[in-house]
């Protein structure tokens, strides 16, 4: 697969839906009062398909090389960051 299409859409489009999406419904089950075990898990239900994408990217930057397959791989890195964080 193309890294432009892996790092722009698969990953920084429909992950983020995902991961936001994700969120989204984490806030709704806290507050209709849910255990926060509850909460949590379903907040965090997305991080093993973010890290595969992260690692997806890494491995496709490494064999374009270049910058541009550096920078990409420093932004999946912070993007993983910030939707582990967020």
């Amino acid at each position: 697969m193309p890294l432009d299409r892996l790092f722009w859409r698969d990953m920084l489009l429909v992950a983020t839906v995902i991961s936001l999406g994700s969120s989204a419904l984490a806030l709704v089950l806290l507050g209709l009062k849910l255990p926060l075990w509850a909460v949590l898990a379903v907040h965090f239900l997305p991080v093993p398909y973010n890290i595969f994408l992260t690692v997806s990217v890494w491995r496709t930057a490494e064999r374009a090389g270049g910058a541009k397959a550096s920078l990409m791989m420093l932004g999946s890195a912070l993007w993983l960051i910030a939707t582990v964080v967020v």
